[in-house]
């Protein structure tokens, strides 16, 4: 299925019903007086968040969107049928805005979330509602309101707990799939990774976290160089990055902390709080060196950085360290939601790939969610 992260769409809530003119004629009954019943409400449309889907696709090539108009008013009081209400389903993470003025509607956080966009019209009025002592023959009525009618911009922005960010071919593509039953594309070149991919990383009885992995970002991408930063918005949302680079690059001459820096960059001239959230340095492709040459480059690396966060060496092909990684975030996140602004996690690099010993217990394997396979 195309992923499709953004789409504008016209949306048109019902008009009101008339209100009606009329007056009871019977047999018998003289002068029967005004009936004429009220129109009845025009439909309003609503966005619904829906876990079914995840991406804006359908929006391409259904844009317009209307509710049913109300019935207008009948005689011997009858009232209109109101329009019905019109839901347009969209996936969780969608956030609304006007697109004449930019102005922010709403965002749809949770699956069945509903969220109005478009109000319907208000009935009119009929005659039989303006008879009194001194108006017996009302011949005056009101039509209905009408609906609201806008363009609106949904911006799809998904929701995880942890996001991968690095360089094209650091490895993030295989991280997830090792951690869990995601199968993003992976290859031996740049740029494999073209759209968003999310994976549901298991740890235990009821313990799970969301991994977003992200198309590689390059320096210049601000830019517009590579795939650009169109996809960090995805990354809005997640409490915690991990910052993967290739420590044993094919490049011997190409400096891993200089890829650092050099993201860095492009996460401040993104803007918002994306530079600003917590990170954690994981140094893939640990099965490619000696444990000597690991723990100098390593040291190097920190050195050069002046990092004082966490520091993980894994192997995201063979899965070496990823336990240990996974095992930490898990308690990492439910700090988090707790409201503990520490991090105490370990920190200082024991629990590296050859000295975790941590093994997830075992579970029957139920898949977890993979939204664009």
């Amino acid at each position: 299925m195309k992923f499709v992260d953004e789409a504008v769409i016209r949306v048109e809530a019902g008009d009101g019903g008339s209100g009606c003119v009329s007056f009871r004629r019977e047999k018998y009954i003289p002068k029967g007086g005004p009936d004429g019943g009220d129109g009845g409400d025009g439909g309003s449309v609503y966005l619904l968040a829906d876990n079914n889907i995840n991406t804006l696709v359908d929006f391409r090539y259904q844009r317009r969107h209307r509710a049913e108009r109300g019935q207008n008013g009948m005689g011997r009081q009858r009232t209109g049928r109101s329009g019905q209400d019109l839901l347009v389903t969209v996936p969780v993470g969608t956030r609304v805005f006007d697109e004449e003025t930019g102005e922010p509607i709403g965002e749809l956080l949770e699956s069945g979330q509903r969220l109005l966009v478009a109000q319907g019209g208000f009935h009119g009025i009929g005659n039989e509602r303006y008879k009194s002592s001194t108006n017996r023959t009302p011949r005056q009525s009101t039509p209905g309101t009408p609906g609201e009618r806008r363009d609106l911009h949904l911006e799809l922005i998904l929701l995880a707990d942890v996001g991968l960010l690095g360089f094209p071919n650091a490895g993030k593509s295989s991280l997830i799939r090792q951690v869990s039953s995601a199968r993003p594309k992976v290859a031996d070149y740049p740029f494999t990774t073209l759209y968003p991919n999310l994976g549901v990383v298991r740890v235990g009885q009821n313990r799970s976290f969301v991994v977003a992995d992200i198309p590689g970002v390059i320096e210049g991408a601000a830019e517009g160089a590579g795939l650009g930063i169109h996809f960090l918005k995805h990354l809005s949302r997640t409490r915690l990055l991990l910052h993967l680079i290739d420590i044993a690059p094919l490049d011997t001459e190409e400096n891993p902390a200089d890829q650092v820096r050099k993201i860095e960059s492009e996460l401040a001239s993104f803007g918002g709080e994306l530079i600003d959230k917590e990170r954690w340095l994981v140094l893939n492709k640990t099965d490619l060196l000696d444990p000597e040459d690991y723990e100098e480059r390593r040291a190097a690396i920190v050195a050069d950085l002046d990092w004082e966060g966490p520091v993980y060496g894994i192997s995201a092909l063979s899965g070496e360290g990823t336990q240990a990684l996974v095992y930490d975030l898990m308690q990492r996140l439910e700090q988090i939601k707790r409201g503990d602004p520490d991090n105490e996690s370990d920190s200082s690099g024991a629990n590296e790939a050859e000295g975790s010993e941590w093994d997830a217990p075992d579970e029957p394997d139920s898949g977890p969610w993979h939204p664009l396979d």
